[in-house]
């Protein structure tokens, strides 16, 4: 590509059309380079409760508010381009991106904002039924699954919430969860206990799927007692369906090559969101951080394309 920008911004969830919002403020010339959708892990989620200032008592989703943030770093000229990108040149005064057709884009400077991907449920022929009755994202794939029994793998706010989502389709849903209490909030615990659709299974890992093309069966171990509980779908249903998580895995994998420093895969900050790498910067997501949510992730991308103008000033 023949254009040098001021500022190239790698992944477009609310760390990097954030970013692209206040860069576009500062006036700097701006791409937002994105390889799917808008939004990230946030565009599959099916209600938002804890983003300061929205409207209470509304049906605020992932997508409506990324829809918003992405209306808002247009609004301030933010240029966009759909693409994979495969390898990066980020030393020296000009960052280079290329892509998976070859085209490169050049930069004065980068922020990192390509987010995180799902962590696999882990157990024995688990990549044989994911689309089979494995999935990892509700509100995709809830509807396959009406008046069918679902079981949710995880503990902490994103499964218990999910799980509650799901009872909106299932007849029943139940958590597997390998400690013998929930990680989430309190008050996300609170639904899911007063909530007569979901029962839990503690102490439980799930450890092999099987089944006839479709998930119809699957081994789940007590963890303390070493006890394997096999669970079959019923007859009259034919499969039922098994969602994860438990956690992300950050998208890094193009910078494995790179002198970037990270630490489990997460792109290490510090708190002004400056790589090790002049006029690199990470948000949201993807750099290692105590709390991953839209709210750090929005104020993460404000704060590197702070540092960005204050860099190129």
């Amino acid at each position: 590509m023949s254009k040098l920008y001021d500022v190239i911004i790698l992944g477009a969830g609310p760390a990097g059309l954030s970013a692209g919002l206040y860069a576009g403020r500062y006036k700097l010339s701006t791409l937002i380079i994105e390889k799917s959708q808008d939004g990230g892990q946030i565009s599959i989620t099916d209600e938002i409760e804890n983003y300061p200032g929205q409207v209470i008592d509304t049906d605020e989703s992932g997508s409506s508010l990324v829809a918003r943030m992405t209306a808002q770093a247009a609004k301030f000229g933010c240029e966009r381009a759909s693409a994979n990108i495969v390898s990066v040149e980020l030393e020296g005064e000009v960052k280079k991106l290329t892509d998976v057709n070859g085209n490169v884009y050049e930069g004065r400077t980068v922020i990192i904002a390509s987010g995180a991907h799902p962590r696999p449920i882990g157990c024995k022929n688990e990549a044989d039924y994911v689309g089979k009755g494995i999935s990892f994202c509700a509100t995709c794939d809830a509807n396959f699954f009406e008046d069918l029994e679902v079981y949710v793998v995880g503990g902490g706010d994103s499964a218990v919430e999910e799980a509650i989502y799901l009872t909106k389709f299932a007849r029943k849903v139940t958590i597997i969860h390998r400690r013998d209490a929930l990680r989430a909030a309190k008050s996300i615990q609170e639904k899911a206990f007063a909530n007569d659709k979901i029962e839990f299974m503690w102490d439980s890992v799930v450890e092999e799927v099987s089944g006839d093309e479709i998930l119809t069966k699957m081994l789940v171990k007590n963890v303390k007692t070493g006890e394997i509980t096999t669970i079959e779908a019923d007859e009259e249903d034919g499969l039922f369906g098994l969602f994860g998580f438990i956690g992300l895995i950050p998208n890094t994998e193009i910078f494995a090559d790179s002198k970037l420093n990270m630490e489990n895969g997460y792109i290490v900050t510090d708190e002004d969101m400056h790589t090790n790498i002049e006029g690199v910067y990470a948000a949201g997501d993807v750099r290692k951080k105590s709390l991953r949510q839209v709210v750090t992730a929005a104020a993460d991308g404000a704060i590197a394309s702070s540092q960005v103008e204050h860099y190129l000033a």
